[in-house]
This record gives C-alpha cells, structure tokens and sequence, in this order.
C-alpha cells in the first residue's frame, strides 16, 4: 500500500507540475497522420518582427496614399489657379478690348489735352510685345509644375495688358477732355456769329421768320451744359443751319433788290432816250423851217434893178440849200454890188 501510495504521489506530482512549475515543457503534439512529433520551438522576437513589418507595410501603404491625396490636391489647385489666371488674361485681351486698345494708340498727341498719355500709350504696348491675342490653355493632364509655370506667365502678361488698360483708358479720357474744351469752344465762336448775323440782316432778308430761328437757336445754345462735347456740337450744327438760312434769305433778298434796281434803271434809261429823239425831231423840225423862210419866194430870171443880164438863175426851190444859194448868190448882184437875194430873207419885188 506504501509503494501504492507513493507511486500514486510520484504521479500527482508529475500531473501538476505543469501547472506550477516554470521550467516544464508543454506536451507533444501528435499530428494525424501519424508523424513523430515536432520538438523546434518558434523564437521570441518573431512576433515583434512580424508585427513591426506589418506596421511599416501599413504606413508606408497609408503614406503612398496620403502622398497621392495631397498631390491630387495640389495639382487641382494649379489648375485652378492657372484657369483663373487664363480668364483674367482673356478678360483683359477679348475682341472688344483689344479693339479699344487700337483705338487708343492710334491717337495722336495733338487730339489730346495731355501729351504725355500718348507716350505712356505707347510704352505699354511696347513692352506687352505688341496688342495680340494671347493664347495660354490650362489642362487637366498638365503637370503641378506645367501648371504652375503657365499661370506665372498668364499672370505676367495679364500685368503688362493692365498696363496697357490703364494707359489706353488715360488716353482716351484726355482726348475726350479734348474734344469737350474744342466744341465749347467751337460753340462760343458760333454764337457771336449768330448773334452779329442777326443784328445785321434785320430788314434784308425776304422772310422774318428766318431771323426768327435764328434767335431761338442763339437761346438754345446759350442752355446748353453738361461734360458731353455731342451736346456742344449739336448746338453749334443747329446754329450753322439757322445761320444759313438767314444767309440765304438775304441773298435772295439782294438778287430782288438788284433786279428791281435793273429795271428801274432801264426804264429811265429808256424814257431820256425817248426825251433826246423829241427833242431831236423838234430840233430837226425847226431847221427846215428856218431853211424854207430864207428861200427865195420865187425863181428870178434876171437881174433885177438894171443887174447883169448874164446872171444865173435861182435854182428850184425843192433843189434849194444854203450851199446852192451861196453859190447862186455870187453870181446875182446888183448895181451896188450887193447879191439880189441876202441870205435869211425873202427874193420878192416890193
């Protein structure tokens, strides 16, 4: 029973000495097929190699991840930047303002008030290489740095063509200012000649109502304000319309007078003729009278009073002229000498 008894103790102590003791090994593990049991123990630092792979795997992973994240970020913020940049320059550089830009370099400094706007004008064009349109493109499959790069450069041109803006909008407010002085100007010299038009065509033109208009256009253009030089313009062309018509009034009304004054003087021209030929027909008139009255009242056929009996005789008396009658006279004398007949009276007896 002792030897029972021991043997039972040796085997307790060999069942719980697994449980208490440090040193015992586990149990074999048999496997199914039948083998001889494995007796190779796995290292202690395996685990924590294992897991420290593990975790390096996991955060190189979770970095490449993060890496394309924030790089997927970037890149779709500068191709937003570089879009916004491309806008900013076409805004700058459309159709339209390209247009005005021309416009305002092909001004000339004498259409300016201020001749230095021009020089600046042309500075800004020079140094924006010319006014173009700029063609820059923004893509997706562009790279960070091809993006980035293309927005500097939009954003470098767009800083030229704000210059540009800027000189050309100076420009074009100078030549404004310009254009404004000269039509207030051009107005002011077009009212003194209204207003000395109408001062000396009153009475010389054929219809008042012309010099009328005038008048109120000469009002008109004195109401006339504001900063638009359109409305000093305007004026000054309603004026010259106005000025014209008076002119033309007048000029009619010259031609009138002047024909009438034609006609006046050919008529008086005509009534002295008329006077001269009376006065010529009474004239002639009167000298044949007086021809007649120192003719002979008869044709002598000698001479009388014991006169030379070879005296000529009177020519007839439709034949007779002071030229014939002197002639006849010098050869028809009396006793004394003296002609028979003396001229301016009559050649009877008694």
């Amino acid at each position: 029973m002792a030897d029972q008894d021991d043997e039972g103790a040796a085997g307790l102590g060999s069942v719980s000495a697994p449980v208490g003791g440090e040193a015992a090994t586990l149990p074999a593990i048999v496997p199914e097929g039948g083998g001889a049991p494995s007796g190779r123990r796995r290292p202690r630092w395996l685990v924590p190699v294992v897991v420290a792979v593990v975790v390096a795997v996991v955060v190189v992973v979770a970095g490449l991840v993060g890496w394309r994240v924030v790089e997927s970020r970037r890149h779709d913020a500068a191709l937003d930047s570089c879009s916004r940049a491309v806008k900013t320059l076409q805004d700058k550089t459309g159709p339209d303002r390209l247009a005005g830009y021309r416009q305002a370099a092909g001004i000339k400094a004498d259409q300016v008030k201020d001749a230095k706007t021009v020089v600046a004008m042309a500075r800004s064009v020079k140094d924006a290489e010319g006014i173009r349109q700029r063609t820059i493109r923004c893509k997706a499959s562009m790279s960070t740095d091809d993006l980035n790069a293309t927005a500097d450069q939009a954003g470098k041109i767009d800083g030229k063509y704000a210059a540009v803006d800027k000189a050309a909008k100076a420009v074009l407010a100078s030549r404004d200012a310009k254009a404004l002085e000269d039509a207030k100007a051009a107005l002011n010299v077009k009212k003194g000649e209204a207003s000395k038009l109408l001062a000396d065509s009153d009475g010389r033109v054929t219809d008042a109502a012309v010099r009328d208009g005038l008048q109120q256009a000469i009002g008109q253009a004195g109401q006339v304000k504001g900063d638009k030089a359109k409305a000093y313009r305007d004026a000054a062309n309603a004026l010259q319309v106005a000025i014209d018509r008076v002119n033309a009034s007048m000029q009619a009304r010259s031609q009138a007078d002047q024909q009438a004054a034609q006609a006046q003087a050919s008529q008086q021209q005509a009534q002295r003729q008329g006077a001269t030929q009376r006065r010529q027909a009474s004239s002639n008139s009167g000298r044949r009278g007086s021809t007649q009255t120192r003719r002979p009242s008869y044709r002598p056929s000698g001479n009388q009073g014991g006169g030379d009996s070879g005296s000529a005789s009177a020519p007839a008396q439709d034949n007779w002229s002071e030229q014939a009658f002197e002639e006849w006279s010098k050869g028809n004398t009396t006793n004394g000498g003296k002609p028979v007949c003396q001229k301016g009276q009559a050649c009877g007896i008694g």
